[in-house]
């Protein structure tokens, strides 16, 4: 038998406040609300679009393909760690620290209408995790920036 947990629980809210409707885990509103990219398509459209190397991660951003209903909604994030960061137990580690660092940070320069992809290095675990908050917010920012690369890593063949 399952019983409600009391109004004043506050194991919904890591930072200990509770919420102010008295619902466990429930979004507060001031909070950035990221969607989640899932499918493999929009993981390899993202790929070709900007990117910025911190020491932690790769952000790698692009414009959102408008889906059927036209309709915008927030940022969506991905993220994504190789083998080269360990075993599972250490990539899934490094993949919740990172999840948690989008879902807290509330002034995450992150752009309606925009895809992230969120490739994890090892350092994602070794950082503070006030540390990782600040590249987190610094490399989506950067990623947006004019003089961001674009994906593809190939130039133009300039022979005439």
């Amino acid at each position: 038998m399952h019983v409600p947990a009391p109004a004043s629980d506050t194991r919904g809210d890591p930072l200990g406040e509770p919420d102010p409707a008295g619902e466990v885990g429930s979004p507060r509103p001031d909070r950035f609300r990221a969607g989640r990219l899932k499918q493999r398509a929009d993981f390899l459209h993202v790929g070709k679009g900007r990117r910025w190397h911190g020491k932690a991660m790769t952000v790698q951003m692009s414009p959102r393909r408008i889906g059927p209903a036209g309709v915008e909604e927030a940022g969506r994030f991905g993220f994504t760690l190789t083998k080269k960061v360990g075993n599972a137990v250490v990539r899934n580690r490094a993949r919740r620290r990172l999840r948690e660092a989008v879902r807290l940070a509330s002034d995450l320069p992150a752009r309606v209408g925009h895809d992230y992809v969120v490739v994890g290095r090892l350092e994602a675990i070794r950082l503070p995790f006030g540390q990782l908050l600040d590249e987190l917010a610094r490399a989506v920012e950067r990623v947006h920036a004019a003089d961001a690369p674009r994906g593809g890593g190939r130039r133009p063949n300039r022979r005439s």
